[in-house]
């Protein structure tokens, strides 16, 4: 005959303390867990009719829990209420756990039916909006998908986009602006992630390249190599000296703010976002932080006479003041330095001369192209850097690369980037503004100020 369980009192089942399974009799199965912790919860053990064999070669029924809630939430009257009814579904063939899974299942393909590929990607962007650099990139990130995927995946079901979806929003952009297309399609692929993540979709993330998507469109490194990529249009470095006599004849704070840019081979951002709490005047140094900078990583670039001097001519403010700012003493847009450039080629072009076009892409130079790429054409060909033998030299290129902020993982530079080489930086950013102020060309037009 099976043990039948003594039929325990509610004292006796308070009284229950030591960590173990105790079945308190009334319904069979019916036991009280105590775990190590003292939290105490109902079980009822039901065998399942299943039989297996151990190890030794003995037949084992396989029994199964079901939790019926915790102690003393539950009374042990409720307790053995519970488990007279369970027992009782259960022998009618309804179980009541795989039903709340199933109507869980249902309640998420329900709820994914109503959360559309914007909805989510909404979420998704309000989720990752801290992860951001700054309001620009983050506006950037959701404003790709408003132009490029919203427009065939914006009503749809966010657990129904297949790869088709992804091939009809993709391949109309992947040869003309395959680097926009590839954003579009990692920013499509992380709204996907994040709804597989909220139990809105299941199955493989469609806009993934190693899926069939690779297979439907044209090999990236193809199209790139075919293409080529589209550098920033920059001045010859042989007609600088007479785009900077040209600049000079200009006051505008956009003018000086450009000038400086060159001066430091510094991005439009870090110009336009300079405060004066950065500026070093005593050390003839800016420091940038690393949350300005592309690469996170502080830059402190040593400030040539012609930069102190710009900087000496400005109106002096502290903290977080900016340098450059416009009329309403807010940040200058980031199509300010663009536009000088543009009106002085024009102007220029008007006055009988050529104009600022980098004759590569035959294209109206850029600001970053200008301050930037002009600078790395002449640290890697100048021969300025004086030795102590008096002897002439060129300047190594990791000094180049280092007045650039970039970042390289070949040992070597990574080397010198800790080191940052502040005082070798300090002759290359001298000799490059020597060189501005020496080179002039007889295609300078006089242009009044603007």
């Amino acid at each position: 005959m099976p043990k039948v369980a003594a039929v325990l009192s509610d004292r006796q089942v308070k009284a229950l303390k030591t960590s173990g399974l105790y079945p308190v009799g009334g319904v069979k199965g019916l036991c009280l867990k105590v775990s190590q912790t003292d939290s105490r919860s109902w079980i009822l053990r039901v065998s399942t009719g299943e039989l297996r064999t151990s190890a030794s070669g003995k037949p084992f029924a396989i029994r199964r829990d079901y939790g019926l809630g915790g102690f003393p939430d539950v009374s042990l009257a409720a307790a053995r209420i519970k488990a007279v009814e369970l027992r009782q579904q259960l022998r009618s063939g309804v179980d009541p756990v795989a039903e709340r899974t199933a109507s869980r299942a249902a309640l998420r393909a329900e709820r994914a039916k109503l959360n559309s590929f914007e909805d989510v990607a909404r979420e998704c962007h309000g989720v990752r909006e801290s992860e951001f650099k700054n309001a620009k990139h983050s506006a950037q990130w959701i404003n790709t998908l408003e132009t490029y995927a919203f427009p065939v995946l914006r009503k749809l079901p966010v657990n129904t986009i297949e790869t088709a979806h992804l091939v009809e929003v993709l391949q109309p952009i992947w040869l003309t602006k395959h680097e926009t297309a590839t954003r579009v399609r990692q920013r499509i692929a992380s709204v996907l992630d994040y709804a597989a993540a909220m139990n809105l979709r299941s199955g493989p993330n469609p806009a993934a390249l190693q899926g069939n998507l690779k297979e439907l469109l044209p090999k990236s490194k193809s199209v790139r190599k075919k293409t080529g990529k589209r550098h920033h249009a920059r001045i010859p470095v042989d007609q600088m000296g007479a785009f900077m006599t040209d600049l000079r004849t200009r006051t505008s704070i956009s003018a000086m703010a450009l000038e400086f840019a060159i001066l430091t081979a510094g991005r439009s951002g870090e110009i336009r976002g300079a405060c004066w709490s950065e500026i070093d005047l005593d050390r003839r140094a800016w420091r940038i932080s690393a949350e300005r900078m592309k690469a996170d990583r502080g830059h402190t670039v040593p400030l040539s006479d012609a930069a102190v001097a710009l900087l000496e001519a400005l109106p002096r403010g502290t903290g977080k003041t900016l340098l450059f700012t416009n009329s309403k003493r807010a940040a200058l847009s980031d199509a300010a330095l663009g536009k000088l450039i543009k009106d002085m080629h024009d102007t220029a072009v008007k006055a009988g001369g050529k104009g600022y076009i980098d004759p590569e892409q035959e294209r109206i130079a850029t600001p970053h192209g200008t301050a930037r790429s002009s600078f790395k054409d002449w640290s890697r060909t100048s021969t300025a850097r004086v030795m102590a033998n008096g002897n002439t030299s060129s300047f190594p290129d990791e000094w180049g690369e280092l007045a650039l902020a970039h970042v390289n993982s070949d040992e070597t530079r990574a080397a010198y980037a800790r080191s940052e080489l502040l005082e070798e930086r300090r002759e290359l950013m001298q000799g490059w503004a020597d060189y501005l102020n020496r080179t002039r060309s007889d295609n300078v037009v006089k242009i009044s100020s603007s």
